[in-house]
């Protein structure tokens, strides 16, 4: 599945939901449904966990929150393939689904966001721009994806913008995914 700024934008905006308020939307939605969640995060840098910790009561939810920037914590504490790592780079659908996999597995929630991606506003590549993140979700009943994020369409690579879209990206699929 693949996401643009725009269809991200569109679709929120089209359900009633304000980028501001998906934090708390979420967990209340995780309140009411008796769910835990927890993040593995690298482009974001821990602002998933931010913006969850940011709503009263979220401690009942959350269970923990890795920024696993390097490749090496990826690797060590997430359960990130090396050769995954090594051949597809983190920056990467499979890294996004293992780091998701990983901090499930090790904070024992019932759901679980990641975020891997090039935040600029340097460092992109024609194959890898900035703005491209992949959010990985692993869910209930076990299964994981990743979403392919494109977050700077208007061409604008800041990176604050493009970390706070990718951050709110994981929410909203994390909403999704409990509620759907």
């Amino acid at each position: 599945m693949n996401i643009t700024e725009k269809s991200f934008t569109e679709e929120i905006y089209a359900k009633n939901i304000r980028e501001e308020n998906i934090s708390k939307i979420l967990v209340d939605t995780l309140i009411e449904k008796g769910l835990k969640i927890s993040s593995a995060e690298s482009c974001t840098g821990g602002l998933v966990s931010k913006k969850i910790t940011d709503i009263s009561g979220s401690s009942a939810v959350f269970d923990c929150g890795v920024c696993s920037y390097s490749n090496g914590i990826k690797e060590k504490l997430l359960g990130v393939e090396k050769n995954v790592l090594d051949t597809l780079g983190a920056v990467s659908e499979e890294t996004a689904v293992q780091m998701a996999r990983g901090i499930k597995a090790v904070s024992g929630s019932d759901i679980a966001v990641s975020t891997t991606g090039i935040a600029g506003p340097s460092g992109g590549t024609e194959e890898k721009p900035v703005g491209l993140v992949y959010i990985g979700v692993a869910c209930r009943n076990g299964s994981c994806f990743a979403v392919r994020a494109l977050l700077n369409e208007s061409g604008n690579n800041d990176r604050s913008r493009i970390r706070e879209l990718a951050a709110d990206c994981a929410l909203y699929l994390a909403y999704k995914e409990i509620t759907e």
